[in-house]
């Protein structure tokens, strides 16, 4: 991922009385790699740093406050593909289509519910810890992009979190300006859809075909990993139950021969992937909510709890109940 988005760790770690040289050599991050935006570190590295961070601190809400002090400038040229386009649909839709050049490991996703609009940050890397504080910063920085991009006069609706409710909910209630949801199973910030036809004041017909072209350079730079771009997808599919391996194919405009094929050039299947998914969800919902096992066991598209206790005992020797009280005690 790029260091820009999480550019401010050291400011914040300094902020709450610690050595961010210190710190972050610990897990060995290179307080050098925070001068230049464009440096690049692991999406692993990334969640175990804010992880540890918290720890160090004692800051339980160490990536929230990381987050509060990121918005458009953090994510370099589609930053400003963003703040120049026509509206805010077609802003925040430029930032969701580039969002790989930034972060591989997580995505963006925009929905509309009836008349809401539902902005969510969804990670897929599996093996990550610290989603909690990772999650709460993609929050408060997709709260910033969409105010930068609305005005002071917006507002959302509903501000939600995946993980269990802190005790301390005064710094959440300040910033956003209503009281946040928790053990939702979404880092998502919802707000009225009538927001998305707003005309921005700074669109650039010929500035944005500057900044398409210099991303385009970058897209070609980057290597096509087709089986990361398959989990994307099943990451937010799985829990809609739209993740039929037909399905998929038409999403790629492909045939269903052809995913098949092309996920075999990597080793794997796409009844694999989707088992891979599915596990990585479970223990994220497991870990980061208080969701029971039966309603996970249906998020996941199970019939019964039975059933998704068989499959993630297959997965992990172990029962569901067994692996939430062991992650749980670990922490």
């Amino acid at each position: 991922m790029r260091i820009g988005s999480v550019i401010e760790v050291p400011e914040v770690l300094g902020s709450l009385g610690a050595d961010p040289v210190e710190v972050l050599a610990e897990v060995g991050i290179d307080i050098e790699l925070f001068n230049d935006p464009n440096n690049r570190i692991p999406f692993q590295a990334r969640t175990r740093m804010m992880a540890h961070c918290a720890d160090r601190t004692g800051c339980p809400h160490f990536g929230f406050l990381v987050g509060q002090k990121t918005g458009l400038p953090s994510f370099g040229l589609v930053g400003l593909l963003a703040k120049y386009s026509p509206n805010v649909e077609l802003a925040l839709d430029s930032l969701i289509r580039y969002f790989h050049l930034h972060v591989r490991g997580a995505k963006t996703t925009l929905s509309v519910e009836s008349d809401l609009a539902v902005l969510e940050y969804q990670i897929y890397q599996a093996g990550t810890v610290g989603n909690d504080q990772v999650g709460a910063a993609a929050v408060a920085a997709a709260f910033n992009i969409i105010r930068d991009l609305c005005g002071r006069d917006w507002k959302p609706v509903e501000v939600r979190f995946a993980h269990r409710k802190p005790d301390d909910l005064v710094p959440f209630r300040q910033f956003f300006g209503v009281s946040p949801r928790f053990n939702t199973g979404q880092y998502a910030v919802v707000f009225s859809a009538s927001w998305l036809d707003q005309d921005l004041p700074y669109t650039s017909p010929e500035l944005l075909h500057l900044l398409q072209k210099e991303i385009n350079k970058l897209e070609e730079r980057q290597e096509d990993n087709f089986r990361e771009q398959v989990c994307s997808l099943l990451r937010t599919t799985l829990v809609t139950g739209h993740c039929s391996a037909n399905q998929i194919a038409e999403l790629f405009s492909i045939h269903r021969r052809t995913l098949n094929r092309r996920l075999n050039a990597y080793g794997t299947s796409f009844h694999k992937l989707v088992d891979e998914i599915r596990f990585e969800i479970a223990r994220q919902l497991l870990e980061d909510s208080s969701l029971e096992i039966t309603q996970i066991a249906l998020v996941l598209g199970y019939s019964s709890s039975s059933v998704f206790t068989r499959s993630f005992r297959r997965w992990s020797s172990t029962t569901p109940t067994k692996w939430r009280a062991t992650a749980r005690s670990s922490v």
